[in-house]
């Protein structure tokens, strides 16, 4: 285990969903794909959680955008 699962909800909660709670998607970013979205959560959580490698958003049951720290 590299991070307890109670910090990373506490970092995922504080860091990204108390800012995109309730809040539409177009007044954070200009072009809200998933593919945009993983990144903008990439940018957040890189910085707050050591040794981050890799986020999924999955959009539907069979479609997600993957964001891995080799795509920088």
């Amino acid at each position: 285990m590299v991070i307890d699962f109670d910090e990373i909800d506490k970092v995922v909660q504080n860091t990204i969903i108390s800012q995109l709670d309730h809040v539409s998607l177009n007044d954070l970013m200009p072009n809200p794909t998933s593919e945009n979205i993983v990144m903008w959560i990439w940018r957040r959580l890189d910085g707050a959680l050591d040794g981050l490698a890799e986020l999924v958003l999955w959009e539907t049951a069979t479609a997600c955008a993957v964001f891995r720290r080799a795509d920088l």
